[in-house]
């Protein structure tokens, strides 16, 4: 028997139970993936919660999108798979659990030289940053300014923007600063007198900015920082994007995202391997936990100050 992560009422973190599960079977064209590390994201927590609709539930709901694992068995029409082989899988349903199963068409080769906790980590985040900046159009040269650049976002926009060439200034805590620096951001702390401290450190001014973290000081320092307000991008703040001028992805936009955008987030999980397989990119495991303790990972998610990505292990 396996296992799975599941909930059939909205709530907090306890309304997930652990169950037992038969093994899958690979459906025509498919997979089964033997689950070794899953990632947890904000957005799960939304979900769950309703903060995010997603309609009613109508029986258990699995829950996660990032997975990597080792494919244990191929479905009829399968030719350039086979059992043993080690992935990623992009947009996972159910990422939860000891297995899942995958169209052809989800799975990324992991290089053995990345770990399963970094494969995990590397999903919704990064190619989040990946498409963002692409769709701000940032690049060498320019001077980018990301508010909430400690969280996972954040830190995957630093790494993808300076190797473009930009010029990064990042807000974050204090207690946060010494890791920006080390990505080859300019760390700002926030608090009163932020937008004074994002012009002392950029006196040249701004090119684009990247909303990450969806508070008001973010967004009203973005307003006076900038003129145009499509060079203002936020992937948390969506709902209200259409009425204050800026940018979104996700983030409770009503927009979907453009087929270049999706091809954008599809193309960053071989760029990050292959950066991660080099030594040449970072991602920050703040803490695993076992399957059972989905719910303490979602709380420590929840907390707003994981210090990295949380990762569940089968």
């Amino acid at each position: 028997m396996g296992q799975r992560v599941q909930y059939e009422r909205f709530g907090g973190p306890e309304v997930l139970e652990v169950v037992d599960v038969p093994p899958l079977t690979a459906p025509a064209g498919g997979v089964v993936v033997d689950v070794r590390a899953a990632g947890v994201n904000p957005i799960d927590g939304k979900i769950r919660s309703a903060l995010r609709p997603s309609g009613p539930i109508t029986g258990p709901r699995g829950l996660g999108s990032d997975a990597a694992g080792v494919v244990s068995e191929v479905g009829d029409g399968v030719a350039d798979w086979a059992v043993g082989d080690e992935v990623v899988v992009r947009g996972a349903h159910g990422a939860y659990a000891s297995q899942l199963t995958a169209s052809t068409a989800q799975l990324v080769r992991k290089p053995g030289a990345v770990t399963w906790e970094q494969a995990a980590a590397i999903g919704v985040p990064v190619s989040t940053a990946y498409q963002a900046l692409r769709s701000l159009g940032v690049g060498k040269g320019m001077t980018l300014l990301i508010h909430g650049g400690s969280g996972s976002v954040g830190r995957a926009a630093i790494q993808f923007a300076t190797r473009d060439g930009a010029t990064v200034v990042a807000t974050a805590s204090a207690g946060n600063h010494d890791a920006l620096l080390a990505l080859g951001a300019i760390p700002v702390e926030y608090g009163p007198g932020l937008v004074d401290r994002l012009r002392a450190a950029a006196p040249q001014g701004y090119d684009r900015i990247l909303d990450a973290v969806g508070t008001d000081e973010a967004l009203e320092a973005s307003f006076e920082l900038v003129d145009d307000r499509s060079r203002i991008g936020t992937i948390v703040m969506g709902a209200r994007a259409a009425e204050w001028g800026i940018q979104a992805w996700a983030g409770g936009s009503p927009v979907p995202l453009t087929p270049q955008e999706q091809a954008w987030r599809e193309e960053a999980y071989g760029a990050a391997l292959d950066l991660i397989a080099r030594g040449e990119f970072v991602v920050e495991i703040a803490r695993t936990f076992p399957l059972g303790k989905a719910a303490d990972a979602q709380r420590l998610v929840e907390s707003g100050h994981p210090g990295g990505k949380v990762i569940l292990l089968p």
